[in-house]
This record gives C-alpha cells, structure tokens and sequence, in this order.
C-alpha cells in the first residue's frame, strides 16, 4: 500500500545561491551539511503568494523537528502501512529492515500518539536519526498534528515579523520546545536549539489555500560564516529569482 508523498513545504523568504571560499568547504563543509561550495540562503525577499506568513494573525509557528518524515496507516487499530518518504517499510521485516523506524512507532503507539484509523505524518527522532539532538535513548514518532499542538512558540504573535528580528531570534533564541519540555522532566539544566519553525494557517488549510512554510537556521548566513566565508552575500538579494523548487 503507498501513501501520499510529502508535500514540498517552501520557505517563505525568497533563497539564492552564494557561493563559498573553497578551502574553507573543504574543512567544514561536511560538518555544516554543504555537499558543495555554495550555499542556498535566505534574502530579505518575501516568496510570492507566502505574504500571510507575515500578514496574516491566524499563523502560528511551529517548532520543526530535525529527524526523518515517516507516513503511516492505522485501521481499527491495526498498523496497515509505513513510509519513509517515498520508500515504503515493511513493519515485519525485522531481521534486515529498518527497525529502529518500527521501534519508534511502536514507542508512540505506548504513549497514545497514534490514532486508530487513517493516514498520519509525523518525523522519527532518536539515536540513529540526524545525530540525536534530542539525546533520546530510544526512537520515538512524532506526529505533525501533535507538534501543533504542544510544539507552538506562544510568544511567536509578540513580536514583529521581519527579516531581521526572526534572523536574531533563529541564531539566539529559537530553543527546542521538545527538548525543553524533556530537560524539564529529566531535571536537565541544558538547552539545544531547534532546527527551524514550521508555519501553519488551519484557517488557510480549511479554505484550500497554501497554508505551510518553513524557515531554518540553516537557511540564514550567519549559520556558515563563523567557518565558512561566503562570498558576495547580500540581505537584499539579487533581482534574479532562482528556481525554488530545486532548493531544499
């Protein structure tokens, strides 16, 4: 059985190309995730028809997991179907398959966050998943309806929506919602930083408009530049627009 794709979420400033000094990408490149010596960021430029992600007092921002997106299908109950991707799983392959995605559905099935019948998204986090920012010691399957729910930033609608203020809150402020919640729990004194916000409008979504967009911190300059240098970049950006649909 095959479920629906992920949709392609855009982030809601306009991304170009900039390329970087070439010794640098050599030593760091790895590290900070550039498979080539440039990198693709965002300009003080807002994408067309992504004007209510700024306008519109019905988006809210969501904090955005760093793990891996993984679909799955329940009826009565019954795990019928699992996806990472386009790439289907056998949930019965245990010997060769990937059952550290199975562990972690399984891990939330326990804690209730899986409903009984449909089709569910959501990311997998844990050990084996994007270096385990979260330091779980087990896999765990987070729906993207539940982080709406308890993942929200709540002080997102005090504050002014523009270029500048969300680049300081990403590289200063923009703390991990989950993991603060899991440090709390622990008694953890510590802080790790979120990979990004998801922006949601269910408005928007009941309406059948555009109604997600996302924004990293790996989209801004300032993530690079302390080990890469980049070279020509501007805030303002170039009049030339780039295709955004090649741009991850």
């Amino acid at each position: 059985m095959s479920l629906s794709d992920f949709p392609k979420i855009y982030c809601p400033f306009l991304r170009q190309t900039f390329a970087v000094d070439h010794e640098d990408w050599k030593k760091n490149g790895s590290r900070l995730g550039l498979r080539d010596p440039k990198a693709y960021l965002v300009v003080n430029r807002i994408t067309p028809d992504y004007e209510w992600v700024f306008e519109d007092p019905e988006t809210i921002a969501v904090e955005k997991l760093n793990g891996t997106n993984i679909k799955i299908y329940t009826e009565k109950g019954r795990l019928v179907a699992v996806q990472n991707r386009k790439n289907n799983i056998d949930p019965l392959q245990i010997l060769h398959g990937k059952t550290f995605i199975m562990e972690g559905i399984f891990q939330s099935i326990g804690k209730g966050y899986v409903e009984e019948n449909g089709e569910q998204a959501g990311e997998l986090i844990g050990p084996k998943v994007q270096g385990n920012p979260y330091k779980l010691l087990v896999h765990e399957w987070y729906s993207f309806e539940k982080a709406i729910k308890d993942l929200r930033y709540k002080s997102f609608h005090e504050h002014e929506r523009t270029f500048d203020n969300w680049s300081s809150w990403f590289q200063e402020g923009l703390v991990s919602r989950y993991f603060t919640k899991r440090a709390s729990k622990l008694g953890l004194d510590e802080k790790v930083m979120a990979e990004g916000v998801v922006f949601y409008n269910l408005k928007r979504k009941a309406e059948g408009e555009i109604w997600m967009a996302k924004l990293r911190r790996d989209m801004f300059d300032w993530y690079y530049s302390d080990s890469i240098k980049i070279l020509d970049y501007e805030k303002a950006g170039r009049d030339a627009v780039e295709d955004q649909e090649i741009l991850d």
